[in-house]
């Protein structure tokens, strides 16, 4: 299960017609070294964000696969 954000922003002046741009924002594999503090290069393998806990919550911000915070995974941003 990827972890999804929906953000949503309207373009354009308030006088002409705006449109509505949908980014929804996946996070993929984890970029974690986990062994830079012994002086080498290691990632867990986690191949995606999965969420600890439910939304809103500051479990949902570690992943449940390896343990990190979300920051440490790939950002994708998709514009629709």
């Amino acid at each position: 299960m990827k972890k999804r954000q929906v953000v949503m922003r309207n373009e354009g002046s308030e006088r002409s017609s705006a449109t509505q741009v949908v980014r929804i924002v996946e996070y993929a594999e984890c970029r974690k070294n986990h062994a830079a503090n012994i002086g080498g290069y290691a990632v867990d393998g986690c191949r995606e964000f999965m969420a600890g806990g439910e939304q809103g919550t500051t479990a949902a911000l570690s992943c449940a696969a390896c343990g990190c915070h979300r920051n440490f995974h790939r950002r994708e941003v998709v514009d629709k």
